[in-house]
């Protein structure tokens, strides 16, 4: 099977030069086979049921806003600029 990718150019340019052309099909696959999961992987499927529960990740939404909000108060914004200066002020200890 043929795919088309698109790739970032510079990293293109890196790819060909240091993979020769008719070694590519085979870096690539192999490259996948490790990265990508078995589809009958016990620790793959647990993580796919835990992405579709909706109530679970409502209670780690919670969470997450519970820890992460109280130690932003004062901040402008927790994204952006006044977020970085908040998380450094912080580690200062100011």
């Amino acid at each position: 099977m043929q795919l088309l990718l698109h790739l970032p150019e510079e990293l293109a340019k890196r790819f060909k030069q240091a993979i020769p052309s008719r070694q590519r099909s085979a870096f690539v696959a192999s490259l996948l086979e490790r990265a990508l999961p078995e589809e009958d992987d016990p620790l793959y499927l647990t993580a796919l049921e835990v992405e579709r529960d909706a109530a679970l990740n409502a209670e780690m939404r919670e969470w997450r806003e519970g820890l992460i909000a109280p130690a932003h108060r004062g901040c402008a914004s927790v994204s952006g600029r006044q977020f970085r200066c908040c998380v450094r002020s912080t580690l200062r200890g100011g």
